[in-house]
């Protein structure tokens, strides 16, 4: 679908339009009037929501213009879907939960080889062993990174890793908090999160020896070519 600039309604919705000020809607408002098809209302949830759908989306596919599409199409999935929200969770909840799995739809369809989130999720885990909370921060893994190769490494984990690494490490999000959007266990959430800084950590060390090897051989080369 054609990307669409954040901060505008997608088009293509059929709507009851009223003339309702849309700064002036609570969220809740917003929520109700939106599932009685009011386009004013609409337009105040894109905008209470749209930055942050956005920025989740960024995070999870690293390319602006594919954020923007992807986040077209969670909002018009959501306007198609609106009905269904019965407050069983806190909207925003419901919405990202929309959106990540739109995100991972694409990611699917995109590349055969990646792995789903069906596959990069261990329902056993947090039943076998002793209990270790991998939930916390990483400070390993925060400290002293090169964000360039960090964002890399990052695109190169699968989905379902991302996406529990993009809510709580870079989002923000508890361990309850997500388990509600993945539809998963607490334990799960807190197991795939130690998982992925695993992965990370892996690819982060095999960079740095990348590096150190090209440094090397730039070194040796320069060394030779001064002697020559």
């Amino acid at each position: 679908m054609a990307s669409q600039p954040i901060g505008c309604v997608p088009t293509g919705l059929v709507v009851r339009t009223k003339p309702t000020e849309p700064g002036a809607l609570s969220e809740a408002d917003a929520i109700r009037l939106a599932q009685q098809g009011d386009a004013s209302a609409f337009e105040r949830i894109y905008r209470l929501h749209s930055r942050r759908v956005y920025a989740l989306c960024l995070r999870m596919v690293g390319n602006p213009a594919q954020a923007e599409d992807l986040t077209q199409e969670a909002f018009l999935q959501l306007f198609r879907k609106i009905g269904t929200f019965r407050g069983e969770s806190a909207f925003s909840t419901w919405l990202h939960r929309l959106a990540v799995n739109v995100v991972l739809m694409r990611l699917r369809k995109k590349t055969l080889s990646e792995t789903s989130l069906e596959e990069t999720t261990d329902p056993d885990d947090e039943s076998s062993g002793p209990k270790r909370d991998f939930g916390g921060p990483d400070l390993r893994l925060s400290g002293s990174l090169d964000r360039v190769n960090l964002e890399r490494a990052i695109e190169q984990l699968p989905p379902g890793y991302k996406s529990i690494f993009v809510l709580h490490d870079v989002q923000g999000y508890e361990h309850n908090e997500i388990a509600a959007i993945m539809n998963c266990s607490i334990g799960n959430s807190k197991s795939q999160l130690h998982k992925a800084r695993m992965r990370l950590r892996g690819l982060l060390q095999d960079e740095q020896r990348q590096n150190a090897r090209d440094e090397r051989r730039a070194a040796k080369g320069g060394s030779s070519g001064g002697n020559s």
